[in-house]
């Protein structure tokens, strides 16, 4: 899988984990370059609370555009170390 973001590649593996339709990428496929941080957070009953990333490509900021649980909550462990992306961010096969 590959999640492209402005003509980008921001990870690619063929070792995703698919929750709620979302792709989670291990967080060592993510490309750093476009990467920066974010203080966002949102919980979810289920998987734990979530932290964000930010994408920035070509001088273009999308902002909260990527999401992980460093702690996730044991029914969601599949998911540690790993990211997922957000709207306007493809992920599409390989």
């Amino acid at each position: 899988m590959k999640a492209t973001w402005n003509g980008v590649t921001i990870a690619e593996s063929d070792d995703t984990v698919l929750v709620e339709g979302n792709h989670y990428f291990p967080m060592s496929s993510l490309n750093r370059d476009h990467v920066t941080f974010s203080n966002h957070k949102t919980t979810c009953p289920w998987k734990g609370t979530a932290s964000y990333y930010s994408l920035l490509v070509n001088g273009e900021l999308h902002t909260d555009a990527a999401w992980y649980y460093a702690d996730p909550k044991p029914e969601a462990e599949e998911i540690r170390d790993r990211v997922a992306f957000w709207k306007d961010v493809k992920v599409t096969a390989s």
